[in-house]
């Protein structure tokens, strides 16, 4: 069973930055296509980023797109989500998530992953 771990997580200002990160129990990010999603409260999960397998592709959702920069370390077997200019509308618990077909592209919806972590909460206040 690959565990999926997020972190980074927490309470910031609007305008300010965090950074998300995310590591698996095997080396599977080298391999496999990467997903970040999110679910803010009352809402369904949503996509926000994703890099193909083969790391030639990297496509986000429009909310985010020139805010939000998801990068991938294979050496190190992580992912990470570096996120500027929050906003309140970024509130949510954030995914990391693994998709294990080796699509040419990006899916962006979240049946297609397989491992998924726990979430790590994003709280962003006005």
């Amino acid at each position: 069973q690959v565990q999926v771990t997020e972190s980074g997580g927490g309470l910031v200002q609007a305008g300010g930055s965090l950074r998300l990160n995310c590591t698996a129990s095997t080396r599977i990010f080298e391999s496999f296509a990467l997903g970040w999603f999110r679910q803010p409260p009352g809402k369904d999960r949503e996509f926000v980023a994703g890099i193909n397998w083969i790391g030639s592709t990297t496509l986000y959702a429009d909310s985010v797109k020139g805010r939000f920069t998801m990068s991938r370390d294979g050496a190190d077997n992580t992912v990470s989500l570096q996120m500027t200019s929050l906003e309140p509308e970024d509130t949510a618990v954030y995914y990391c998530a693994v998709d294990r077909i080796r699509r040419t592209g990006v899916a962006r919806q979240h049946h297609n992953y397989d491992y998924w972590g726990q979430g790590t909460q994003v709280t962003v206040s006005a």
